[in-house]
């Protein structure tokens, strides 16, 4: 049976987010703060890379490579974890419990929605011998719910702060923002893309991963009628509750447009700039006190400088408060297995849409 946690317990959070580019794993210390213990990032494979982003799209034979691939992602969450605890010189008996969120292939909010994502839990809980919190969205979804964002609960514990308005922005492959009046969340959904379609877009014409602190957007200038047809995109002009994914913004979205008639540094600028509108224009909507960022958006300075154009408040990185942006969303998923393991709810109804507050994960253990 799960057990009431202490103030000194130890849990891990594995992230892997749209960009597919790494594992991201922090062991934390709950007590009460957030006290990230240590954090590693560790590489997925180009092979196993090019499987899973292949199995985001419909195609054929799926079950037999979702299953191989949910075997084989959660052997390398496993080694993650090892790899963390090693460098932390941490037993792994002095964890409680792995929050796993696994690698979305297939999230489909919605009346009779689901959400699927790789890395097997029983793998993990195996050859770690911890306990294991995975499958965190379909409870909520149940419940009516997006089952996204899953990260505002936490967002509420780390960065509110009585008497001031704060939105929290998660840049990663999309962007979500979470809205704090205090340390309540009153708001919060997916704006569109983050990174997704700039990482898209030089890998098709430079064949690289990302834009390295936006230095060929920065080359370009951004197409303004183009921009301004991408923002009529009918996910940027839905009202929330919503979340998005690769179903709505990959390759396939950029084919929708006629990119090929322009520069390819110009194309880059104008997605660098609906990140940041589309982004921007929720923070402005939400009446923000203060932009906290965080997601590897937050280490590219050029999308940072079109945010603080573009925002009605001061933006800054949660470097500044504590957390560095890299490791903000594993540390969500060790305070929400940590929440699995009291009981407590882990969802937050005003962000999702479903009908209540809800424990939300599966418990395997090892």
């Amino acid at each position: 049976m799960p057990r009431t946690t202490s103030a000194n317990d130890l849990y891990v959070g594995l992230m892997s987010g749209t960009s597919v580019d790494a594992i991201d794993a922090a062991l934390v210390r709950f007590s009460p703060a957030c006290d990230i213990v240590a954090w590693h990032s560790h590489p997925i494979p180009e092979q196993l890379r090019c499987g899973i982003l292949e199995l985001c799209q419909p195609g054929d034979n799926e079950i037999d490579r979702f299953g191989q691939l949910d075997v084989a992602l959660g052997d390398l969450f496993a080694e993650a974890t090892l790899a963390l605890l090693d460098s932390a010189g941490v037993s792994a008996d002095a964890v409680t419990a792995i929050g796993s969120h696994g690698q979305t292939v297939r999230h489909r909010p919605g009346e009779g929605g689901f959400s699927l994502q790789l890395g097997s839990a029983d793998v993990i809980s195996a050859r770690t011998g911890i306990a294991t919190v995975a499958n965190f969205r379909n409870h909520d979804m149940v419940l009516g719910g997006q089952g996204a964002p899953l990260v505002p609960a936490f967002h509420a514990s780390v960065f509110g702060l009585a008497g001031e308005r704060r939105v929290v922005a998660n840049i990663g492959g999309m962007a979500n923002i979470t809205v704090l009046d205090g340390d309540a969340v009153s708001g919060g959904y997916d704006t569109g893309p983050g990174n997704v379609l700039m990482d898209s877009w030089i890998y098709q014409q430079r064949g690289e991963h990302l834009d390295h602190n936006g230095e060929w957007a920065a080359s370009g200038q951004c197409l303004d009628e183009l921009l301004a047809d991408m923002l009529t995109d009918d996910f940027i002009r839905r009202p929330a509750p919503k979340s998005t994914g690769r179903e709505d913004f990959d390759a396939h979205w950029l084919a929708r447009w006629p990119l090929e008639q322009s520069a390819p540094a110009d194309v880059q600028a104008t997605l660098l700039a609906f990140t940041a509108r589309s982004l921007a224009d929720a923070v402005n909507n939400a009446a923000a006190d203060r932009l906290l960022v965080c997601g590897g958006g937050a280490r590219n300075d050029t999308l940072m400088r079109a945010l603080a154009a573009l925002c009605n408040c001061p933006v800054t990185s949660t470097d500044d408060y504590g957390v560095p942006p890299e490791q903000v969303e594993a540390a969500a998923f060790a305070w929400l297995a940590r929440a699995r393991m009291a009981g407590a709810p882990g969802n937050a109804p005003a962000v999702t849409g479903a009908n209540r507050a809800a424990v939300l994960g599966a418990l395997y253990l090892p």
